[in-house]
């Protein structure tokens, strides 16, 4: 079944439904045959994810790069200024 096309959250999680689905079957997703389940279902994420052209570290994903603190981002603005002495 092809998949469909989108960027909203329902279009891409319907997309590793069918791809979970599709390995079930018959044991493959595509052309690969990744060995486990879990295996197979980052591989449908990520096939998910590259149709709907969603990168997995936008913000508003669930794993985006934590955010720093205003002290965190201070004190490393102060690690070169010791040198220049």
């Amino acid at each position: 079944m092809p998949l469909k096309s989108g960027k909203s959250r329902s279009a891409i999680s319907q997309n590793i439904k069918t791809l979970m689905h599709e390995y079930d079957e018959s044991g493959e997703i595509g052309t690969s045959h990744p060995p486990s389940r879990q295996r197979a279902s980052k591989q449908a994420v990520a096939i998910a994810l590259r149709k709907a052209g969603v990168s997995r570290n936008q913000p508003g994903n669930k794993r985006s790069a934590p955010r720093r603190s205003r002290a965190s981002r201070r004190s490393a603005g102060r690690r070169g200024a010791g040198s220049e002495r």
